[in-house]
């Protein structure tokens, strides 16, 4: 079972409502994330204990650079945000201060499953 994990402080209220369905993570992470596949959404520090939220679907994988993303990627990554350099900006907090609108991204499309 794979896992996509974030970090709580930044996005675990937007995962609860529903308000986000796509991660952006840096790099090409085609070899470990594919459409079709079933992972859990958990919350916590990396390396650190999480909590799974939910389980979902990865509906779409694509692979992009940061300024070939979409208005649609970029609001559902965080509702707040509305261009690139938003995205940038909380790559840099998160990756590394040297990342810039070129750098390669997965963009991950997901949609919790309901297990009742």
């Amino acid at each position: 079972m794979f896992a996509l994990n974030f970090y709580a402080e930044f996005y675990e209220e937007i995962l609860r409502n529903g308000r986000k369905t796509v991660t952006i993570r840096l790099g090409d992470k085609s070899d470990k994330y594919a459409s079709g596949q079933i992972v859990w959404v958990t919350v916590g520090p990396r390396f650190g204990k999480r909590q799974k939220l939910f389980t979902a679907i990865l509906d779409r994988v694509e692979i992009k650079t940061i300024d070939e993303l979409s208005p649609n990627d970029i609001r559902k990554e965080n509702p707040e945000f509305r261009a690139a350099e938003d995205v940038v900006h909380l790559m840099r907090r998160i990756y590394s201060p040297d990342i810039s609108v070129e750098d390669t991204v997965t963009v991950i499309h997901f949609s919790p499953v309901s297990e009742y």
